[in-house]
């Protein structure tokens, strides 16, 4: 443990002090492509730093984490990543907008609040449709800029207090809504304490957020890493939502991070739980996630793929040839340390880079425009993007066209 990041030692979500480790798990840095540059940020890579990043399986309430939690100022308050240029997301926003309006009830001048609202992309559709909306993110430049982009935010960490400021402030919230926030934090009991502050009482709360039974069937290896703290099933969220006064009333599968959640949470009493909450419940349990036998399964598949991923590379090397990657993202940093890539690559082709290259001990890998596959001609190129493979393959033509290959890791090897 440093300054850096501190160590729990019970559940996050019914802190019960029964947590193993299930998947074990090569520490990655400190440093991500979404993390802004700090005196703190600069020490850690003058160290080396690096962070565990273990999944941890709670045996009372079946909940899996990182129990390694790095400091919120350090990851957030010069927070990089912004929504707008994440392919699709606006676009999913907008229909989210559109799909969650009838079931809140929503009607003109209602308050709709979003807890890690980042540049305000969710919220402008509910502006549209004639709300009064209020953005909070720890983010202090995105924040900024979204509120003289139009959409109020606070640049702040929501908590229990906060929340009952902006109750006092602006009154109670029709909707309130944490898209990818929620896996994020810490401290949820504050975080739902805070909700149910400026929520009205017939409010709505709902989230997004990856869905850990499906990191887990599918291999969605890229979607762990150190922002995400939480890996929510439904039947843990069920327990926990009711621990808090709350009730779980729907929940829906959307394809975001290769397999995400939306819930649909109401003060307890409030609601009546549709068939799919009992549904997805009783799926988890088939398949076993509340054992560790589906995580050692996970832990074999993430070997396997290592394991032919460094094959692939030998041969090119061999053969004199480069290797590249594509895609600089959060979830990059996890693949190069879990997928044993970090002296393999030449550098990392990405459409949209928010830094100059990607880094940790003993490697750098710049980061560079996907004209150099024109250009460099690498044999292969690992697309870290792995789920964005069809529109990076076809804006590529032109580098397959003169032999070029593309290999996506996951959720099992193939080649393009």
């Amino acid at each position: 443990m440093s300054e850096f990041y501190k160590n729990r030692a019970t559940c996050r979500l019914c802190d019960s002090k029964r947590v193993e480790i299930v998947v074990p798990m090569e520490p990655i840095p400190l440093a991500t492509p979404n993390v802004g540059e700090s005196d703190a940020l600069t020490q850690a890579k003058r160290q080396g730093f690096t962070v565990p990043m273990d999944l941890y399986l709670c045996h009372d309430c079946g909940h899996v984490q990182i129990l390694q939690v790095i400091s919120p100022e350090v990851q957030y308050l010069s927070f990089r990543y912004t929504t707008s240029i994440s392919l699709g997301l606006p676009e999913h926003f907008v229909r989210m907008a559109d799909e969650i309006s009838a079931p809140a009830g929503l009607k003109n001048g209602d308050l709709v609040v979003e807890v890690g609202s980042n540049d305000g992309t969710l919220l402008r559709p509910f502006q549209l449709k004639g709300m009064r909306v209020l953005g909070i993110d720890p983010a202090q430049a995105i924040a900024n800029n979204a509120t003289k982009n139009g959409v109020p935010t606070l640049a702040r960490f929501f908590t229990a207090a906060l929340g009952r400021e902006i109750e006092a402030e602006y009154g109670k919230a029709r909707l309130v809504i944490s898209n990818n926030t929620m896996a994020n934090l810490d401290d949820l009991s504050d975080m739902i304490a805070g909700i149910t502050a400026v929520m009205a009482e017939d409010g709505l709360f709902v989230f997004e957020t990856s869905y850990g039974a499906d990191v887990v069937r599918n291999t969605l290896l890229d979607t762990v890493y150190h922002e995400h703290l939480s890996y929510f099933m439904v039947r843990p969220l069920q327990t926990f939502f009711a621990a808090n006064g709350m009730e779980l009333v729907d929940v829906q599968r959307i394809w975001t991070k290769g397999g995400s959640i939306r819930g649909f949470v109401r003060f307890a009493g409030k609601g009546r739980p549709s068939a799919a909450v009992a549904d997805l419940v009783a799926a988890e349990l088939k398949d076993g996630l509340d054992k560790r036998e589906p995580y050692d399964r996970f832990t074999a598949n993430v070997r396997n793929i290592r394991t032919q991923l460094a094959a692939v590379v030998a041969a090119e090397h061999a053969a004199g040839r480069r290797v590249a990657g594509y895609g600089a993202s959060v979830g990059t940093i996890t693949l190069l340390h879990q997928l044993g890539l970090t002296q393999s690559l030449d550098f990392i082709a990405d459409d949209t880079p928010l830094g100059a290259a990607v880094e940790g001990p003993g490697y750098r890998i710049p980061i560079v425009s996907p004209q150099r596959l024109i250009v460099d001609k690498p044999g292969v190129v690992v697309v870290l993007a792995w789920r964005y493979a069809d529109p990076i393959v076809a804006k590529n033509e032109a580098y397959r066209a003169q032999g070029g290959r593309f290999v996506i890791p996951l959720p099992t090897l193939s080649e393009r």
